[in-house]
């Protein structure tokens, strides 16, 4: 499968690399064409891994990955184009934190809307689906980090598109069960939510190695 990445930070890098393992072709995309850290991760990744634009790497991609912060999302996505988009199911990772002057860590937007919703509302013929953005990158590629069963969360409005995105996720290790299904894109208002709290937890164990389990009665 060819795969497009929006954005080349540490989280981009990771899922890139991961894919690029399990045997898929990946598009590393940024806002220049020569990105110094595009060019050198697909330098590394050998001849599966390449690097482009934004819009490059979404008309490349036949599923799409956001990796940007979640402020600048909606406008990377904007600068990829409408028309790359359409039909492709789209996982958003992204986050929209806000760090003030002093450290302090917000949303924007909070509560009422999430940055997953903006995203199917902006270009409503992707196919949008929230997902990993709730635990670090390193844990995302390799489960295996954190011992015992832990879980991550996906949300989105279409059925397909997530049980395709379950099924690449039970390929970078995540066993059967480990995949939760939070419902509609809405969801995506809570996952985000749980992201100032994760950081505070990070603070706490001074690592990232970490992951929420739970446990239902029934």
């Amino acid at each position: 499968m060819r795969v497009g990445i929006i954005g080349t930070g540490m989280v981009g890098r990771a899922l890139g690399g991961k894919l690029v393992e399990l045997g898929h072709e990946v598009m590393l995309g940024s806002r220049t064409e020569q990105n110094p850290t595009a060019v050198a991760w697909a330098q590394q990744a050998g001849e599966k891994g390449s690097h482009g634009t934004f819009a490059e790497a979404a008309a490349f991609g036949e599923l799409l990955v956001v990796a940007v912060s979640g402020v600048v999302a909606v406008k990377a996505l904007a600068t990829a184009g409408d028309e790359n988009l359409t039909g492709k199911v789209l996982v958003d990772v992204s986050n929209p934190l806000v760090f003030s002057p002093l450290g302090e860590v917000s949303l924007e937007p909070v509560n009422v809307d999430s940055i997953g919703e903006q995203i199917q509302r902006d270009f409503p013929q992707a196919r949008v689906v929230k997902a990993l953005n709730t635990l670090n990158c390193d844990v995302m590629v390799d489960p295996s980090r954190v011992p015992g069963d832990h879980q991550l969360f996906i949300a989105g409005n279409d059925e397909a598109a997530k049980a395709d995105v379950t099924e690449l996720l039970h390929s970078f290790g995540w066993p059967k069960g480990a995949v939760l299904d939070l419902g509609d894109i809405t969801a995506s208002r809570g996952l985000e939510m749980l992201m100032p709290f994760w950081l505070r937890l990070m603070n706490h164990y001074g690592h990232a190695d970490f992951n929420y389990s739970i446990r239902s009665a029934r």
